[in-house]
């Protein structure tokens, strides 16, 4: 009987030492790499705490990671709402292993160092140059087919630089770095995205490299100009000729297909989101919208997203439109337009009265009588300051515009 208590005690000890990390993450500040290109690595910094969370830095963003799990001497830090995990061995206050999204077979370099508290290491003493301002910017200039326009707005103290490029998509996000001599070094980590930005500077130009990932870099110049404006995003998508309306119906996760023309939608306001759960200014987007759709529960008006997923299968996609929708508070229905790709082309098939989806967001705003009043491509969000706030008292002046409208 002794021995068989003995056994059992041994037994749950080896048990519940088994269920506690082997090498639980240092508690304090961390530097973390991806490596872009044998040359070009995209530094972001995070913090873990004596409870086991992580923090990402970027800029004046926070993203808080509680989903960390142990195997052995390997950790896998699962980032919040998107996809994308880095999974890493844990050695000495080192880590080593990759950034991966299974879902586009990409998988990037990763490591980190416990203890340093800088981003981007400064070879040079002093900045040369000061990037504060406005700056007219054009990326992929020598491609036609490729080339785009942007507004980069940027504040500089000292050597550290903050700030974003707006394009007519949306924005770059919370970008942070620093003027290194006449160099300008950026850097923004969500999760989904890892964008590196470099560029020489003079007083009045820009000539530099934009880095997503290990998949995508492209070179972009930029002019200081204070009174920039980009195209209004208002007029870049709009209904072919011969229509008034959209029409679709696609299902929610429960299987119901869920069409424009049900009865919910009949003499509403109606706000339909073309989004993908992969998408950072697509959170961004999602956030306010779920926000404002909690705070006018009474009001005579719905939301709806139509997502567009690069998972591969559908309870995949499903699965992160679930995911999303726990972790932002989001009542309205996310239906699942398209899975498997998030193509743009495939995208215009299934909403043939568009003129084109042009990006990722689109806000699509109907009235009680079920006509479209206006469309807005892309999203720029909490990063690009002063012109989010513009947007939100747009969006509220616009929504109670259509609202104090009749109905048929």
């Amino acid at each position: 009987m002794l021995k068989a208590l003995v056994y059992i005690s041994v037994l749950i000890f080896l048990i519940s030492c088994k269920s506690k990390p082997s090498q639980s993450l240092e508690a304090g500040l961390w530097r973390a790499e991806l490596q872009l290109t044998n040359d070009e690595a995209l530094p972001f910094n995070f913090e873990v705490t004596a409870a086991e969370t992580l923090t990402i830095f970027n800029a004046e963003e926070q993203i808080e990671v509680h989903d960390i799990g142990y195997s052995g001497d390997t950790v896998r830090i699962q980032m919040p709402v998107f996809e994308g995990y880095i999974e890493a061995i844990h050695s000495s206050n080192r880590l080593k292993g990759s950034f991966v999204i299974e879902s586009l077979d990409r998988r990037v370099p990763f490591s980190a160092e416990f203890g340093k508290e800088f981003r981007f290491e400064s070879t040079s003493k002093e900045s040369l140059e000061n990037v504060s301002g406005t700056w007219e910017a054009l990326f992929s200039p020598n491609l036609e087919a490729d080339r785009y326009l942007a507004k980069g707005v940027f504040k500089q103290d000292g050597s550290k630089v903050t700030g974003t490029f707006e394009t007519t998509t949306g924005d770059y996000r919370y970008l942070e770095g620093v003027m290194d001599g006449d160099v300008m070094k950026l850097s923004t980590f969500d999760g989904a995205h890892a964008f590196l930005f470099t560029a020489k500077v003079t007083d009045s130009t820009m000539n530099g490299k934009f880095y997503s990932g290990n998949h995508w870099e492209e070179p972009f110049t930029a002019k200081r100009n204070p009174s920039y404006e980009l195209p209004d995003a208002n007029a870049l998508t709009f209904l072919k000729d011969g229509y008034e309306r959209l029409e679709f119906s696609f299902p929610d996760a429960s299987g119901k297909i869920i069409a424009l023309s049900d009865e919910r939608f009949k003499g509403k306001v109606t706000v339909v989101q073309l989004m993908g759960t992969w998408c950072p200014n697509c959170l961004d987007e999602s956030r306010f919208y779920a926000e404002y759709d909690n705070a006018n529960l009474t009001k005579d008006m719905e939301f709806v997203a139509l997502a567009f997923e690069y998972a591969k299968t559908e309870a995949e996609a499903f699965e992160s439109i679930t995911r999303l929708k726990n972790e932002v508070g989001i009542n309205y229905p996310i239906l699942l337009a398209q899975y498997g790709s998030s193509s743009k082309l495939q995208a215009e098939e299934k909403l043939p009265m568009l003129n084109h989806v042009l990006s990722y967001p689109t806000t699509i705003f109907i009235d009680k009588k079920g006509k479209v009043r206006k469309i807005h491509t892309g999203f720029n969000g909490p990063a690009t300051g002063e012109k989010y706030s513009d947007f939100k008292v747009e969006f509220d002046d616009f929504i109670n515009e259509l609202l104090a409208e009749e109905a048929e």
